[in-house]
């Protein structure tokens, strides 16, 4: 995992971006952050499964769908499977111990 802080990148509400092996922040105090980094860890981890590139068509076209549904950006990407997962389980800093292969799947 390699951090860069890139502040203009980031809004209020996201604060982070995991791009393999990058974690992209909107601070440096970020990298304290356990639930944050745990949170990014989850998303490395998801892309390393579907080898990068499908991880990234998957998490927009699931993007895509939800929009296109819910007519909202936000609620589109809290309710992408890989969010959830990450989300779920970004305070059990012992997740990826136990996770099993693909457990995005089971947040569709």
């Amino acid at each position: 995992m390699i951090f860069v802080e890139l502040p203009w990148l980031f809004t209020k509400r996201f604060r982070g971006l995991a791009i393999f092996p990058f974690v992209f922040l909107k601070n440096k105090n970020l990298r304290n952050d356990q639930t944050f980094i745990n949170h990014e860890k989850i998303h490395l981890k998801q892309q390393k499964e579907l080898l990068w590139i499908f991880f990234f068509l998957w998490y927009f076209i699931e993007f895509l769908v939800h929009y296109i549904i819910q007519k909202n950006m936000i609620k589109a990407y809290y309710n992408i499977s890989f969010e959830k997962e990450a989300y779920k389980n970004e305070n059990n800093t012992d997740y990826l111990k136990q996770r099993k292969f693909w457990a995005f799947l089971n947040y569709l």
